[in-house]
């Protein structure tokens, strides 16, 4: 049972990794160039997941884990159990999905768009 709550916690932690991954990610490329091979996947994947609803497959892991555990399982997505339930009272809205992956797609566009801006000023 120990086990089942330890696994339960590491994919809450890799889940919460990824998603702090995919809307900060792009900050991140600009220090070591080579991780846009990792990051734009991921962020193309988390705005993915966000604009269409899809299921993500680590909170479907997390969820039977739970149940694995003898805790209960959350309904709705990651976000709106961790993020959205600390940040705002009310329940997770579509519009409020569609406002997340904007953000996400800004954020990254802004870190890729001043990376590739200071490469062009390194080569003049």
């Amino acid at each position: 049972m120990l086990l089942s709550h330890v696994l339960v916690d590491l994919v809450l932690l890799l889940h919460g990794a990824f998603a702090l991954f995919v809307v900060v990610g792009g900050w991140l490329v600009r220090r070591w160039r080579l991780l846009a091979w990792l990051h734009l996947p991921c962020a193309a994947w988390g705005a993915t997941v966000e604009l269409t609803g899809w299921p993500c497959p680590l909170t479907g892991l997390e969820n039977s884990l739970r149940a694995a555990a003898g805790e209960t399982p959350y309904s709705g997505d990651f976000l709106q159990h961790y993020v959205t339930a600390a940040l705002y009272p009310a329940a997770l809205t579509r519009s409020m999905q569609l406002a997340l992956a904007a953000i996400v797609v800004v954020v990254n566009l802004a870190a890729y768009r001043s990376l590739w801006l200071r490469r062009a000023g390194a080569h003049r």
